[in-house]
Parts: C-alpha cells; structure tokens; sequence
C-alpha cells in the first residue's frame, strides 16, 4: 500500500479551488547571513489547519453512492474540524466526529459550527480511536481516517508541491508527526521533486510514537502518552505512514514541551503568527539547536493555529523568549 507523485497531483486537482495557497515566508528571526529558514503558514488555511486538504482530497473522491453513506471520523480536533467544514463546502449532510473528550473547546466549536454531530468518547485520542472504531464498525458509513488514508495522504502532500515551487532551493523540510499523514504526503511529492531533499519530523517527547514504532520495528497503532500541550501530536501513528517511514523520513527530532510552549510564545510576540502547539514544534527545534540548519534553505511547516484560549494567554505570560 504505497502513494505516489501522481497521486498528489490528482489530489491537488479535484482540491485546488477550495484550498488557499498558504504563504511561504521567510523569517527575518530566524535566518542569518548563510541560513535561510521559512515558515509555510498552513496556520492560514481554512479552517487554520493543513489537514484541510486530506479532508477535501477524500471527501472530493467519493462517488454519490458513498456519500450517501455519510462519513465518520475520529479526531484529536483539526481533521474533524476540516472534515466539517469540507463537508459543508461540499453539501454533505451525514458527517459524524468522535472526539477525545479532552479536545479543547475551540476545535469542538469549530466542528459542529458546520454540521458535524460530534460525540466524546474517551480520555486521550487513542481510547477515543479504539471506542471510535467500534461505534463505527456497523453503520455502513465512510470512515475518513487522518493519517492513514491514500487520498487523505494525498491531499497533504499538495503543501509539498507549493513549497518547492514559491522556493524551488529548499533542501530541507521540517514536519510535525502526530499519525504520520501530512509528513508522508508532503516527503512523496518533496522527494519526487528534488530527490535530495531531506525530509525531518517532529515528535513531542511526551508522545514520541513513529521514534519508537521504527527503532523498535514495531507497528504502534496507539503509544502512552504524558501529559502535553500537542494535543494533535499524541497516540497512536498511522499503518502507510508507518510503512512508508524508511522512503519518506530521513530523521525524527524530539522536542521536549517545554521548548515547544517557548516556540508558541516566540511565533506570536516576534512573527506575529498564531501558532497552536503542534504546528510550532519546528520553530521549537531549531530554536534548540540552531546548528542543524546552518548553511541549509529550511522550510518549517506550521501545520495549525487552532490554540486553546486559555493555553495562549498562558503561554504567553509565561514564556518571554
């Protein structure tokens, strides 16, 4: 079960007029003399997360048939919201979310604020999959599943595509890995690209589940968690992202929360970019060891901005940077 460069291009035509082509900016914080880091704001996306375009690339290949069906997802809150919202978009009725019944506040408000019925279950996102996946088991519905689904995949491999050609001399790319879907879609279409590219994850190490998935050849489809600001980067790690790891992952970095929390704080108060903390764990490792990127062209995805309230103001009390 693999996903290809064609793939992607498909994906980014049925999606094309419903998605924005998020800005590629660089950082003037961040960069030096002979270091050029760049943030793809897919905070700025509808939806304010790049899981939009896995909801479309999917939801824009089902037949009438299937869409009769309804869908389903289970989500940490941004697949579900994007589901949603796509679903609105596309005039699909019978969309049901299963969710954590930890997701903070604004992702469920975003998520039945276009029409998803949405149903907590569960403590963390794998309790909430596995309950998930039982309800879900005999009704017939299209299960969308968030990280391992081709035309999901797919569809996030389109940010890959964008980001080669507004910067063509990007040589790495730096990715957040919660099931392992928006990497492993964005490294297909990167590495087809310009085959040298290196493509490095992210994980929190309060939840560092593709690390251990590979270092220990294990298949984790949930992993414990601690507790952590990256409510979209803990649990379990998708089946294709998992296979596909070795082609489309040159590294994985773990980042410990605090470094991430510092990051949240740094992107408002000196970018001006409201970040959740799982689209800023990039920011976070190269604000820790800044010697990884010197001399590179470095493309850091900020894959989010659907921040609690509260942790916002929280962070940015805390933090000064």
């Amino acid at each position: 079960m693999t996903i290809s460069y064609k793939d992607v291009i498909m994906a980014r035509e049925r999606i094309d007029k419903y998605i924005y082509k998020t800005s590629l900016d660089k950082s003037i914080y961040l960069s030096d003399e002979d270091t050029n880091i760049y943030l793809k704001l897919e905070n700025q996306q509808g939806m304010k997360c790049a899981k939009l375009r896995g909801a479309l690339s999917k939801l824009t290949s089902l037949s009438p048939q299937d869409i009769e069906k309804g869908v389903v997802a289970i989500s940490s809150g941004n697949h579900g919201a994007a589901l949603s919202y796509a679903s609105n978009l596309l005039g699909i009725k019978n969309v049901t979310v299963y969710v954590p019944k930890t997701t903070p506040k604004s992702k469920v408000e975003k998520i039945k604020y276009f029409g998803a019925n949405v149903v907590g279950v569960g403590e963390n996102y794998d309790e909430a999959h596995e309950i998930g996946l039982e309800l879900i088991k005999d009704k017939g519905s299209i299960f969308v599943d968030p990280c391992s689904d081709e035309e999901v995949i797919a569809g996030q491999g389109t940010i890959g595509l964008e980001i080669l050609e507004q910067q063509p001399s990007i040589d790495t790319i730096l990715v957040p890995i919660g099931g392992g879907g928006i990497i492993t879609g964005i490294s297909i279409a990167a590495k087809h690209m310009k085959p040298g590219i290196k493509v490095i994850g992210l994980q929190t190490a309060a939840c560092p589940a593709m690390v251990q998935s590979l270092k220990d050849n294990i298949f984790y489809e949930t992993f414990p968690t601690e507790p952590s600001i990256c409510d979209a980067l803990v649990g379990g790690i998708g089946y294709i992202p998992y296979k596909m790891a070795d082609e489309c992952i040159d590294d994985i970095i773990v980042v410990d929360e605090e470094a991430i929390g510092k990051a949240v704080s740094f992107l408002m108060k000196k970018e001006k970019i409201i970040s959740e903390p799982a689209g800023a764990i990039g920011i976070a490792a190269i604000r820790r060891n800044y010697s990884m990127c010197k001399g590179k062209n470095v493309a850091v995805v900020i894959t989010g901005g659907n921040i609690d309230e509260d942790l916002m103001i929280n962070l940015l009390n805390k933090y000064t940077n």
